[in-house]
């Protein structure tokens, strides 16, 4: 049996308002979880056991102020690096320094950030977990443009490195690769008869886009203690995806 009982466990997540990070928020509160959420955008939510920071990631300074301040008084159990942006699929000609820099600012480095500040904690009690968001595009080409590609290719470098350095010392580094979440994220493939939705649904095996809560859901399984066994695995939840690219 799955043990998925949270009680008095202090969640980290990023990209909490909307999409895959606010179901894993409402998922972990109702597990019993203690969660510090952080997000550009207000959080939709309050809670006894929620805390939530409105901060943009990309301003480094400012968030390395904030969980600094945080963890001088909280332990963290999880790590769960959620935030991310898209960048329109545009091409590496199209994409301006600026834009390159904002992507890999918000999808890469607040998770080095953040992993460097939960990590000494976690390893002096020899035990944690931290999650990292990838993407399909961590896989291959074509599931964003040249920076959203090359930042989820980052992740899931960055996520074996960890699991390669600090397994042996209790730490536990997974990522999820999501292929097509109905989120905020992707309304715009859903404007108008959602000719876009419906083809990449056609170019899922499932032949459907997958729910936040699902991701969520395997997200649960991933800091459960059954899978403890699990290091530096990039899990797909992608209807089968990555099966023909």
């Amino acid at each position: 049996m799955i043990e998925q009982d949270y009680t008095n466990k202090n969640i980290l997540l990023t990209g909490a308002a909307s999409g895959i990070g606010f179901s894993q928020l409402t998922t972990y509160l109702a597990a019993g979880a203690h969660i510090y959420a952080l997000d550009y955008q207000k959080i939709p939510l309050q809670h006894p056991r929620l805390q939530s920071f409105q901060i943009d990631l990309s301003e480094h300074d400012l968030l390395q102020t904030l969980i600094k301040n945080i963890i001088e008084t909280v332990d963290f159990d999880v790590l769960l690096n959620t935030a991310g942006i898209l960048d329109h699929y545009q091409p590496s000609l199209d994409t301006s320094l600026s834009d390159w820099q904002s992507v890999l600012n918000t999808n890469l480095t607040p998770m080095f950030i953040l992993s460097n500040a939960v990590l000494p904690s976690m390893l002096a009690r020899g035990y944690g977990h931290i999650i990292n968001m990838a993407s399909i595009a961590g896989f291959s080409a074509g599931g964003g443009g040249a920076a959203y590609t090359a930042s989820k290719h980052a992740i899931i470098g960055y996520t074996k490195q960890l699991a390669y350095d600090y397994t042996a010392q209790g730490l536990h580094t997974n990522a999820i690769a999501p292929g097509a979440i109905n989120t905020p994220m992707n309304a715009a493939d859903f404007v108008g008869d959602g000719k876009m939705a419906k083809k990449v649904a056609s170019q899922t095996p499932a032949k459907r886009w997958a729910s936040a809560q699902e991701v969520a859901d395997l997200t649960l399984y991933l800091t459960s203690p059954q899978a403890d066994y699990i290091n530096g695995v990039v899990v797909p939840i992608d209807g089968g995806w990555t099966l023909g690219h």
